[in-house]
């Protein structure tokens, strides 16, 4: 952190902040300027209240220089994190591919979509049990039933389950999920991440339209802190001004997060574009880009899909994708059938 004060502060004043500082264990040193004397410190300055110190008639401004995300930042700990679903591992050199409907809608179904999509090479089966959509109209999920039938599909087929918590009333049935995802909509629902912290599972991110990376992480650092290091981000699209597509999809956002964190990225090419045209070629970008995996919507009757039809893979466009994905991973590409 450094605090940039005003010309001729108070000395008296600098002295109590120098000795607030100390309280709070960080080092502090003074670098003499021309408009003002600068207050370098060093150590662990989390405790300090930079608002605080802005706040002081001596202060001209107070800013970190180490990220405030510092549990997610790839800074302390210099290495990949691998978070292991089942017996997928994403991040640290494995990469898996997250498949399966929107919505479950029914036993058949699901079920059958878990037996395709592993055929595949699929490593983890998801579903939408419980449904936060824009109107009030739409299909809502089927709720503590949707779990059970996918739990059900996950016994049949062996794959680990991932989906949705719109809030920490419903976790109560997660018991047998194997990665909890907090959806784009609840990226920023500070009250269930810190209720996820305290669970021993992997949480799958998603990040917000309308929010950027640092706002992510700042998410998974709520996770984090709270002792749960098992975190996958997710890029999902980002609202633009364009309109061709359901949203932007940044896959600049992999190279980006890899560069400031250490937590294994996923791209979700079906909800980013909406269009299931579009999905493969995304899917491709992503895995050169250097994701650590992919989610990609598959339903066996994409027209009549309770939930995004038009964004969702057949089963066999997605094992055309899957075989494709694993050509550009040679190396990494881990979790392939």
């Amino acid at each position: 952190m450094v605090i940039f004060l005003k010309k001729n502060a108070d000395k008296d004043k600098i002295s109590r902040l120098i000795s607030y500082i100390g309280e709070k264990n960080a080092k502090v040193m003074t670098c003499p300027g021309e408009t003002g004397d600068l207050l370098c410190l060093s150590g662990d300055t989390s405790a300090i209240d930079i608002d605080r110190i802005r706040a002081m008639d001596i202060v001209e401004d107070a800013k970190r220089i180490t990220p405030a995300s510092r549990l997610s930042s790839r800074r302390p700990i210099g290495q990949d994190t691998a978070v292991r679903v089942g017996d997928a591992v994403f991040g640290g050199g494995g990469f898996g591919i997250i498949a399966g409907p929107c919505s479950v809608e029914s036993q058949d179904q699901i079920s059958s979509i878990a037996k395709e999509i592993k055929s595949a090479g699929a490593a983890v089966l998801r579903g939408g049990a419980f449904k936060p959509r824009t109107s009030p109209y739409s299909f809502q999920g089927l709720g503590e039933d949707g779990i059970k039938m996918l739990v059900n599909a996950k016994k049949e087929s062996g794959l680990p389950i991932v989906t949705e918590a719109t809030d920490a009333s419903c976790l109560r049935f997660f018991d047998e999920v194997d990665m909890i995802q907090v959806g784009a909509r609840t990226m920023q629902n500070f009250e269930l991440l810190k209720e996820l912290s305290h669970i021993k599972k992997p949480v799958l991110l998603k990040r917000n339209a309308g929010c950027t990376i640092d706002e992510l992480l700042m998410s998974a650092e709520y996770l984090i802190s709270g002792g749960n290091g098992n975190v996958i981000l997710c890029e999902r699209g980002i609202r633009t001004f364009e309109t061709e597509t359901r949203y932007t999809l940044d896959i600049s956002a992999v190279p980006v997060i890899k560069r400031l964190s250490h937590l294994p990225v996923i791209v979700d090419p079906s909800h980013g574009t909406g269009a299931r045209e579009l999905v493969l070629p995304m899917a491709l970008a992503a895995a050169a880009a250097g994701a650590d995996g992919l989610m990609i919507e598959v339903h066996n009757d994409p027209e009549r899909a309770l939930c995004d039809g038009p964004q969702a893979l057949t089963p066999s466009e997605f094992s055309d994708l899957s075989a494709r994905v694993s050509g550009i991973l040679p190396f990494s590409y881990k979790n392939m059938g």
